[in-house]
Order: C-alpha cells, then structure tokens, then sequence
C-alpha cells in the first residue's frame, strides 16, 4: 500500500486530505508543520507528499528544498498545495524540485484527478 504525507497546519485540511486519501485506499500520515513532515520523512520515507505552500516557520517551497537533500529525498513526489494562485510561489515552489501544485479548496474529483496525473493510482 502506499504511503502519503499530509504536511499542513490546517487540522481540517489535514483531515479532508486524510479522508479522501484513504477512500481510495493509500495510507496516510500526517504533520502539522514543515519540520514535524521533514521529521517523519527520516523516519519513513512516504511514496507521495502533499504540503501546504504556506505555513509559518519553513513554507512549502523551502520544506521540498531540504527534502530533496535528505538520503531518499529524491524518490517521493512532492505536489505544493496553494490557496491562490501566485506566480512567484509557484515558480519558487517548482524550483525548489516540487512534481506538481494543486489548489485549495479541493475535493475528492480534484485530488483524485491530481494523483492520476502523478501516476499513483497505477500500480
């Protein structure tokens, strides 16, 4: 089965990512902020990450950065979830070795469409 992180500091975000996820039959993990999700990466290195783009302490952008040094960090596909769109976070998010960028609020149409596209539900 495989895993996806839920980096986000929005609980209810965090749960309606979880639910979804989890109906379609991925097992989930979740961190309230950056370093909590850098945390859990070392400990087990997740197949997928959605993290919110905006959080307080380290941002999406500068979360998939150190990521992307971390032993594995390579491997995991990493989608930036935003509540606007912003050009500027949006290219500093792709620098920074993000996969994709999602907008919130999502549902269960839009995300299942985003891991389609990422190729998760293959396989």
């Amino acid at each position: 089965m495989k895993q996806i992180l839920i980096v986000d500091d929005s609980p209810v975000i965090r749960k309606v990512a979880r639910r979804i996820l989890e109906g379609l039959r991925f097992q989930t993990a979740e961190a309230d902020d950056a370093r909590q999700g850098l945390e859990a990466c070392a400990f087990l290195m997740p197949d997928a990450i959605f993290v919110d783009g905006r959080m307080p302490v380290m941002d999406g952008a500068s979360f998939v950065k150190e990521l992307r040094k971390m032993p594995g960090g390579d491997k995991p596909l990493v989608v930036v979830v935003m509540s606007e769109t912003d050009l500027a976070q949006t290219a500093r998010a792709r620098h920074s070795g993000a996969d994709d960028i999602m907008l919130k609020p999502f549902d269960k149409a839009i995300m299942t469409a985003k891991i389609d596209e990422l190729g998760l539900l293959a396989a």
